[in-house]
């Protein structure tokens, strides 16, 4: 349920714990990228034999890693996009999505390989390759832009991971009101409302934004995992025993602002291309990549899968986020939302971190190190109150994870990685027949810049009607 981002290519030698794309604790370490080999000789330079020692994964682990990081938050807000989509069309666009971002993910690291001789450099983030990329690439009136790029994926991971912790924020309120008033019915109105329970819950959230060793946090990941296993199971069980009617007889499609929240959250459940590099750099053997991508993803868009359907189908179109919301009061039932509050709280902490720390390493470049204690705790609390804000202001939680998913997720899954690998194939192997990597590129890129625009404009367009 971690969301993160890999941020930094001198610090990947263990993503066990790391949150959900890697970590950043390393970015003062700068490179600049100098062509050293031809694309055909640097495919001779060994880049496995020259990375630092250290515990490598094997295939089975670096699946396990994979799925523990794609599996975000909004996979317990699925459900409630296939409702808006409608059932049919959400099944077959998960299929379909999750062959998408995988195949991304899979030119992030081929990209990455691809690069790595020309430079002569062993390993890489995802913020390196973009700048990198444009560095050699064949685009010469592109390469003063080469650090804008670096920046423009720094900003779509901190706007990601921001964002993400104020969904994290409306979810938990939710789970609590719910508890509070002790009825299945729950909306964003009442006695107190949400967003005075947004409110109630600041204090909290700054202070385990105070935890600054990701090693005190990383751990609650594991149980995350488990927990979201259980929940999983779960949302099969009380979908199937409270279901009213045949899943043939609900609407296959319902109407474009449906799909298009639907295409953001779907992506925001299971794209994992920031984590892709951060797994790679750690692999036994990094060739096998398209192995663990395959491996880890089905299961991925498995679950994905089995949580839309299954809460969509149980809970009809009286379906909440987060699922647990739609579950009966039970002793069990209880038992999971309470657990669902408590995760999502440290999980909240573990998003926190990383794109703290990346905007941390610039914002700290204007204080004494002396002074770093104490300005970091202060910035650490501001950003708190900004995201507290956000979801104070906007909590509908649907329609926000749809927004991130069009905006961030469309830029960093979709039209980075093809502009990365058109600019690495444009001289070799070149755009092939028919320029078909050129068209593969344009098809990809096209269908990012629709989901950026379009899915941007209508979810933001729903978020504010909502809103207010």
């Amino acid at each position: 349920m971690g969301e993160s981002v890999d941020t930094a290519a001198t610090d990947s030698n263990d993503t066990s714990n790391a949150p959900r794309h890697g970590s950043a604790r390393s970015r003062g370490h700068r490179r600049t990228f100098e062509v050293k080999a031809t694309p055909q000789t640097a495919l001779e330079w060994d880049f496995m034999s020259r990375r630092p020692p250290g515990k490598r994964t094997n295939i089975i682990e670096s699946i396990g890693h994979l799925i523990k990081s794609c599996l975000g938050g909004g996979v317990v807000a699925i459900h409630e996009s296939f409702k808006h989509c409608g059932l049919w069309t959400s099944v077959i666009l998960t299929i379909v999505l999750g062959f998408m971002v995988s195949y991304c993910m899979f030119i992030i690291a081929r990209s990455a390989q691809k690069i790595y001789g020309r430079v002569q450099v062993p390993m890489m983030s995802y913020p390196d390759l973009a700048e990198a990329t444009l560095v050699i690439g064949p685009f010469k009136s592109l390469r003063k832009y080469s650090r804008c790029f670096r920046y423009a994926v720094d900003f779509t991971i901190g706007v990601d991971l921001f964002g993400s912790c104020c969904v994290y924020q409306v979810m938990i309120c939710k789970t609590i009101k719910q508890l509070v008033e002790g009825t299945e019915e729950i909306s964003n109105e009442g006695n107190p409302p949400l967003r005075v329970y947004i409110l109630a819950i600041f204090i909290p959230c700054v202070l385990i934004c105070m935890i600054t060793t990701l090693k005190y946090l990383a751990p609650f990941s594991i149980v995350a995992d488990i927990f979201l296993l259980i929940l999983a199971l779960a949302t099969i069980y009380y979908g199937t025993k409270t279901a009213k009617r045949s899943p043939l007889d609900f609407p296959a499609f319902k109407n474009l602002a449906g799909l298009l929240e639907f295409l953001g959250v779907c992506v925001f459940s299971m794209e994992g291309v920031g984590v892709t590099l951060a797994i790679e750099n750690n692999m036994q053997n990094p060739k096998k990549i398209g192995t663990v991508l395959t491996g880890g993803m089905s299961i991925v868009v498995g679950i994905v899968m089995c949580m839309g359907f299954f809460g969509y189908w149980g809970f009809d179109e009286d379906s909440k986020s987060p699922v647990t919301l739609n579950f009966p009061f039970t002793g069990f039932s209880i038992t999971l939302k309470v657990f669902m509050a408590l995760i999502i709280y440290v999980t909240f902490a573990l998003n926190f971190w990383v794109p703290f720390e990346l905007v941390w390493h610039y914002i700290k470049q204007r204080y004494e190190p002396s002074k770093y204690w104490l300005w970091e705790r202060v910035y650490r609390a501001i950003f708190v109150v900004g995201i507290t804000l956000i979801a104070f202001v906007f909590p509908n939680v649907s329609s926000f994870i749809g927004l991130l998913g069009s905006f961030c997720l469309s830029n960093m899954g979709f039209i980075y990685p093809a502009f990365i690998e058109l600019c690495l194939d444009w001289e070799y192997p070149g755009l092939g027949f028919m320029k078909w990597r050129l068209i593969k590129c344009l098809l990809i890129t096209a269908f990012g810049i629709f989901l950026c625009c379009f899915g941007t404009y209508l979810n933001g367009k729903e978020l504010l009607r909502q809103s207010f």
